[in-house]
């Protein structure tokens, strides 16, 4: 794809750095990195998405840390390992376009999000969306955080239930209180669906919004979204909420005035599928991992209590005391990474590993496996939070670590992420024991983000 799907509303919005595409290099250009086409038409495709952690390892085993595949239409270059999470995220010459990078495989679903911006159009939006993400609002937040995991959790209670559809409903929830500030009602099946038909097409095979398609089903839901949206921008506008809908809304730019209504929308498009799908994955991925290591529930559970009393949640205030808690969630962020790959594009010609990368070849990275390298983890497939502990942390590689990414594009919710994750946690293990049956294992599907297959099977047992 050589330059950006059509879009909706002014070309404007994107910054005057990438307001052009570059074409995507030569496939003849490429020849001197060491690689695989794969087979005719599909190329890799169907094999990064069947199995990408396999795809990966064996194509590290084979060619090494720089290695040319073929897929979703083009060549491309993948760099493996710390030191090229640290040059493509770190950026510090502006060599890699997120825009063009992202745009190929969102532009139809999440066009113009803070993740497709680049340079100082990015630097200018994330700015100005911080505000929703500052002390009194994040105080608001977990207050209805705690209110809304709260009566879930104890619906929970004493059952045996597949997990991961229903954190993502819950999930869903919170994200209509917590970022939309309304009570969700008969609209939560819509929604879901749009968001879930939304990310399933960005892999979709078909990158044309044909009728039937996973991308036709996607394009129809970023549109129910846009107009859901758009129709509430002008009453946040004069509303006192404190939700990050109305925060945005009323949110100004460094010449003092609002966003418009297309840039809230896309934001809020893009904000609402990140918060939704990744938190879903990352929560349901500790879930699993303390279901599967019984003593850190209880090294969790008397961390909590030390905070606040079981059943009662934690305050924003109180947050930072559960470190131990945050260092189980950053393990399993480090085993299961909610974004496996992060793509770019070189905006001009560059060296790594000893080749030689020209302007406008596609760039991945890919923290799934880096964060598996054993250069950088010991037994790496082993769940330790303490590898997290202070000390450890000091003496590894700042970029072994990137499941919110890194540079100017680190996650701007990262926090609200961990706030999530430290309330939904303290408000289940003060209260119950998560268990799952005796040889049980699930099937994970790992992109386009991660889930288990069969829903993840548990049991919240009362304590």
């Amino acid at each position: 794809m050589n330059a950006p799907a059509k879009i909706e509303w002014s070309q404007a919005r994107f910054g005057p750095d990438t307001q052009h595409w570059l074409p995507r290099s030569s496939g003849s250009s490429l020849d001197h990195i060491p690689g695989d086409d794969g087979i005719p038409v599909f190329g890799t495709t169907l094999a990064q998405i069947k199995d990408p952690t396999g795809f990966t390892n064996r194509m590290v085993a084979r060619f090494g840390k720089v290695y040319r595949a073929k897929s979703f239409g083009g060549r491309g270059v993948s760099l493996v390992g710390a030191e090229a999470n640290e040059l493509v995220l770190f950026d510090r010459d502006k060599l890699f376009s997120s825009e063009q990078g992202w745009g190929p495989v969102l532009n139809l679903l999440f066009p113009r999000g803070l993740m497709l911006m680049d340079f100082d159009k990015h630097r200018a939006d994330r700015k100005t969306l911080s505000v929703a993400f500052k002390p009194e609002p994040m105080r608001h937040y977990a207050a209805a955080l705690n209110d809304g995991i709260r009566d879930r959790v104890a619906a929970w209670s004493g059952k045996t239930f597949p997990f991961y559809p229903a954190i993502k409903q819950l999930t869903l929830d919170l994200a209509a209180t917590s970022f939309l500030g309304i009570p969700w009602g008969p609209e939560a099946e819509k929604v879901n669906k749009a968001f879930v038909d939304m990310v399933q097409a960005s892999i979709g095979i078909v990158r044309v919004p044909m009728p039937f398609t996973a991308m036709g089903r996607g394009v129809a839901g970023r549109k129910y979204l846009v107009d859901y949206f758009a129709q509430m921008v002008p009453e946040r506008r004069a509303s006192s909420g404190e939700d990050i809908f109305t925060q945005i809304c009323q949110a100004k730019d460094e010449g003092g005035d609002y966003l418009s209504v297309e840039a809230i929308v896309d934001h809020m498009n893009f904000l609402m599928m990140a918060a939704h799908d990744t938190i879903t994955s990352s929560i349901t991925s500790l879930v699993w991992l303390l279901a599967k290591h019984p003593e850190w529930q209880d090294k969790l559970r008397e961390e909590m209590l030390a905070v606040a009393p079981a059943g009662e949640g934690v305050g924003h205030n109180s947050l930072g005391e559960l470190e131990l808690t945050e260092m189980a969630f950053k393990e399993a962020l480090r085993l299961i990474p909610p974004v496996p790959a992060i793509p770019r594009r070189a905006l001009r010609d560059f060296e790594f590993g000893g080749y030689h990368i020209p302007a406008g070849t596609n760039i991945g990275i890919n923290p799934a496996y880096t964060h598996m390298m054993a250069e950088y983890w010991p037994e790496p497939e082993r769940f330790d939070p303490m590898r997290f502990a202070p000390e450890a942390v000091r003496g590894r590689h700042k970029y072994a670590w990137v499941p919110f990414g890194g540079g100017a594009h680190m996650c701007l919710g990262l926090h609200f992420a961990y706030m999530q994750a430290k309330i939904f946690f303290h408000h289940v293990l003060t209260t119950h024991r998560i268990t799952v049956a005796e040889g049980y294992a699930p099937d994970w599907q790992m992109w386009p983000i991660p889930r288990p297959k069969d829903g993840l099977t548990v049991r919240f047992d009362p304590i």
